[in-house]
Order: structure tokens, then C-alpha cells, then sequence
């Protein structure tokens, strides 16, 4: 077990709550999180250094109490073992994870204010998480900030960036919004980008996208065999025979 370079008497995280037993206050604040986690499994399927949590406990030292966590909607790690041994992880405990810090951290604004502008901001800031997200997409304008903010830590403050998809080359990927579906419900999700601004679907979409191909081969063949029988028609209306040309 990697014990921390900070304080060896910090709790070990099987000693720690894995749950404040808080529900989240809406469907959206689970389903977009999980959407990133899905893409990322598939799209680093074999890459073993990284762990995205969601609705996870983060336990730290840049609070007054490293046994209270901060809970992100979500987070991104680079760096730390996609499992640890046969066992899932209950929490993120920066001490055993050889003091790696999240990557991002996610917050997603609700009817009730969560201090995502000030209070958060200001304790991802101590822990040094490089990218701090907040979407906030029915409650913007009563906050005064904008839909989707994307912070960068630079030189030990959060700037804002501009730019959407926003891209992170730490992470060698962007974030940002579009209009996708849940089912047969449109509304607005949360995606991962490539460099040049190109959505990375999901697996559904994949499959269908694959499968909107095939078919459009198979029309593409029926429509030259229709048209070769057509041809076959008229050159025997000329009376030509088609299988001798």
C-alpha cells in the first residue's frame, strides 16, 4: 500500500466512508457523468493509467480534515492503475495514490447552488487539480457565469479558457457540449473531442453508424444491379444480346 509522502498518519481509505449517503438531485447530474465513463472504457480499453470516478468521495490534505472528502460529479485521473488489484475502488484517497491529484474535476450546477463558483473553485485550486469544469446549463444566467466553463490552474490560479470543445493536450482530449439523444429523448450531453473538434461517439452511436453504412451499400448494389437490368432491357430491345458484349 503506497503510504503518503505527506503524513504517514493519515487513515488508510478501507477506514474512510465510502458514502456520505447524499443522493444527487437530479437523473442528469448521473446520466452525463456515466456517458464520459462509458466513451472513456471503450475509447482507452487497453490504456491502464487512468481512473474516472463519478459521484466519488475525493479524500485529501488541502481541507482541514483529510477524513471529509470533497464529491465531484465526476473526475479524471492520468497517471494512477486503472483497478487496484481485484477490487474496485470505494474512494479516491490522494495518499495512496501516490499523491496524484485529479486531472479535471466535473461539477454540474443544480436548482440549489453548491458553491461550484467559490467554494469548490477555491478547494480544487488548493489540491492543484489542473481542470476544473462547470456546466451549468438551466442555471447560467442566475449564477452571472456562462453555460459550460472550462478553468485551467496556471501559475497557481484558475483562469477561464475559451474555446469549445476545449481542448486538454495533458489529457490528449477535449470537452464540450452537443445535442445528442437518451433513447428517443434529444437534449444536451456532455462529450469527449479530438483535437480537431470531432466528436467521439459513443458505442451505440458506433454500432449505428456502422450499420447506417451496410445499408447504404446494400442500396448502393440493388440500385447498379437495377440499373444494369435496365441496360440488359434496352440492348435486347435493340436486339443486341447483353451476355455476348
Amino acid at each position: 500500500m503506497v503510504q503518503s509522502k505527506i503524513n504517514t498518519d493519515l487513515p488508510l481509505g478501507s477506514e474512510l466512508p465510502d458514502s456520505d449517503d447524499t443522493p444527487v438531485d437530479n437523473e442528469e447530474q448521473n446520466l452525463l457523468p456515466n456517458i464520459l465513463l462509458f466513451i472513456l472504457n471503450q475509447l482507452w480499453a487497453d490504456k491502464p493509467d487512468w481512473y474516472f470516478g463519478v459521484d466519488m468521495g475525493i479524500y485529501h490534505t488541502a481541507g482541514k480534515n483529510p477524513r471529509v472528502p470533497v464529491i465531484p460529479d465526476a473526475f479524471l485521473s492520468v497517471g494512477v492503475p486503472r483497478y487496484r488489484g481485484d477490487t474496485f475502488r470505494r474512494s479516491y484517497v490522494v495518499w495512496e495514490e501516490d499523491d496524484i491529484v485529479p486531472t479535471l474535476t466535473l461539477e454540474m450546477v443544480s436548482w440549489s447552488p453548491g458553491n461550484e463558483y467559490i467554494e469548490k473553485l477555491e478547494l480544487y485550486r488548493k489540491l492543484g487539480v489542473l481542470y476544473y469544469v462547470i456546466y451549468n446549463p438551466n442555471h447560467w444566467q442566475r449564477d452571472g457565469h456562462l453555460p459550460f466553463e472550462v478553468y485551467k490552474l496556471i501559475e497557481g490560479d484558475y483562469q477561464l479558457q475559451i474555446g469549445e470543445p476545449y481542448w486538454m493536450p495533458e489529457v490528449n482530449l477535449g470537452i464540450g457540449r452537443y445535442r445528442g439523444k437518451v433513447g428517443d429523448k434529444p437534449m444536451e450531453l456532455l462529450g469527449w473531442f479530438e483535437q480537431t473538434g470531432r466528436r467521439i461517439l459513443t458505442a451505440e452511436e458506433q454500432a449505428e453508424q456502422a450499420q447506417q453504412k451496410i445499408e447504404q451499400a446494400q442500396n448502393e448494389a440493388k440500385q447498379a444491379q437495377s440499373k444494369a437490368e435496365q441496360l440488359a432491357a434496352r440492348l435486347r430491345e435493340l436486339g443486341e444480346d447483353p451476355d455476348a458484349i
